[in-house]
């Protein structure tokens, strides 16, 4: 199974080592360093998933979070935030803003990839769902 994978840290060795741990397992990673920067990436780009670092400068994951998911082209992606923040009440706030699940720094391997793997499997459906919901005058022409 292949996915794009958005990595979001504003710490480069937070990204290169998600970055890495993902490559490894054959996924395709793009890395921002910013909120804006991934906003923009996820508007452009078919990104799969968002691993989302909650305390960045200027716009935080919170923010990133509820503008993806408030946005008609990039709220099916699916975001888990990652983050050293472990009191319930952010946890709350994540899945207000509309998160769809939490890892913890120092992320484990075994939980960082078991997330993907489902979140991957859940949005292939959820796309597959969605392009069977469309019209049919909307949907691509198959030439054989």
């Amino acid at each position: 199974m292949t996915a794009r994978i958005l990595v979001v840290d504003d710490i480069a060795a937070n990204v290169k080592l998600l970055e890495a741990r993902l490559t490894a397992e054959y996924f395709d990673v793009v890395t921002a360093m910013s909120g804006a920067e991934a906003l923009s990436i996820c508007e452009r780009a078919q990104c799969d998933i968002v691993l989302l670092d909650v305390m960045m400068p200027e716009m935080d994951g919170f923010e990133v979070t509820r503008r993806l998911k408030a946005s008609a082209v990039t709220h099916h992606i699916p975001v888990v935030m990652v983050t050293a923040l472990d009191q319930p009440s952010d946890r709350v706030r994540g899945l207000e803003a509309g998160a769809d699940d939490f890892l913890t720094k120092p992320v484990s391997d075994i939980a960082l990839l078991a997330r993907v793997r489902s979140l991957v499997r859940l949005k292939m459906a959820a796309d597959e769902l969605r392009m069977r919901a469309r019209p049919a005058g909307r949907r691509p022409q198959v030439v054989l």
